[in-house]
């Protein structure tokens, strides 16, 4: 049984924490090697097959302590293929992979070890250095930090000083395109509803003829009217008269004059006897009546044929 001293054991595990932090300097390209051995979860192992892979384990530190990464690597897989519950193994090969510029490789390692002991300080550092390898910043600061909460040591501190100010980077530029795409987003939502708004306006009006006096016949039609005018912000003058009626026939001419004059003004006029529901709704008792509204609500009116009254009444809410 091969035995080492235990000083040697740590300047073995000093100088690969050495070579491992500065390795992440190093962005490399990734690795596409078909996919290591990996051992069988399901073996029951004994205790012979223990030692034996502790045996395998020591001569990798050896190995590794002289440069020959490959022989490692046989070493660690044989020792995992003996103890394939071992997270440590995993973990220890997955470093070797690192330090043979094989991200993906350890990556699948460190996977192994964590799916075995979520708790594996050195699955999360070992897969944090490989993510930092392949430039997945926040990834591998992600599992850093986790080692660091689980079993810090300078060798993570070193890292996270490395690859902290990356994922930083990362962060604020995500941060800035979500921002960008969020103001992009709004402006879009904006336009839109301009668009919209300038459609309902243009069907709005198209409900209006401009200088004209508008007859009203049913309440639906008053009320696609009012709607139109409240959509685009204009006065409604909403004039009840009746055939029979001798001072609607005095002011009426007087009425069509205004419409022509006040275009932007909309000029409505309903007879009792025709559309009798419009005049129920709004308790028609005498004719003349006239009403303003603006928004959908009474704002003034005149009852009677007093010429003067009506020609005030529309220069003061046409101006406001």
């Amino acid at each position: 049984m091969l035995k080492y001293p235990i000083h040697q054991m740590k300047m073995v595990m000093t100088l690969l924490s050495l070579i491992l932090s500065l390795i992440i300097l190093i962005v490399v390209e990734p690795d596409n090697d078909p996919p290591q051995k990996m051992g069988d979860p399901s073996v029951e192992v004994t205790e012979e097959m223990r030692d034996a892979a502790n045996i395998e384990k020591l001569k990798a530190m050896n190995s590794i302590s002289q440069g020959s990464l490959d022989e490692a690597i046989g070493q660690l897989t044989e020792a995992i293929m003996l103890n394939p519950t071992s997270a440590i193994l995993y973990a220890a090969r997955a470093g070797a992979f690192v330090k043979l510029n094989t991200p993906n490789a350890a990556i699948r390692d460190a996977n192994a070890a964590l799916e075995i002991n979520p708790d594996s300080a050195k699955g999360y550092k070992i897969r944090g250095m490989a993510r930092a390898m392949l430039g997945q910043w926040e990834e591998a600061a992600n599992d850093l930090h986790v080692a660091s909460k689980l079993d810090y040591d300078e060798e993570i501190g070193l890292a996270l000083k490395k690859v902290e100010p990356n994922a930083r980077k990362i962060l604020e530029h995500r941060r800035k395109y979500e921002r960008l795409w969020k103001e992009k987003e709004l402006k879009d939502v904006e336009r839109e509803r301009q668009r919209r708004q300038a459609e309902a306006d243009r069907e709005a009006l198209s409900a209006f003829k401009d200088g004209e006096v508008m007859g009203i016949h049913s309440i639906s039609e008053l009320e696609t009217k009012f709607n139109a005018a409240t959509r685009t912000s204009r006065l409604v003058i909403l004039y009840f008269t009746a055939t029979w009626c001798g001072p609607c026939r005095f002011i009426s001419p007087l009425y069509t004059n205004l419409a022509s004059k006040y275009a932007k003004v909309v000029f409505l006029k309903v007879d009792i006897d025709e559309a009798r529901d419009v005049a129920a709704r709004w308790n028609i008792s005498s004719v003349p009546t006239i009403f303003f509204i603006k928004n959908g609500k009474e704002v003034d009116k005149v009852v009677g044929a007093d010429k003067s009254a009506l020609e005030r009444k529309i220069a003061q809410h046409a101006g406001q």
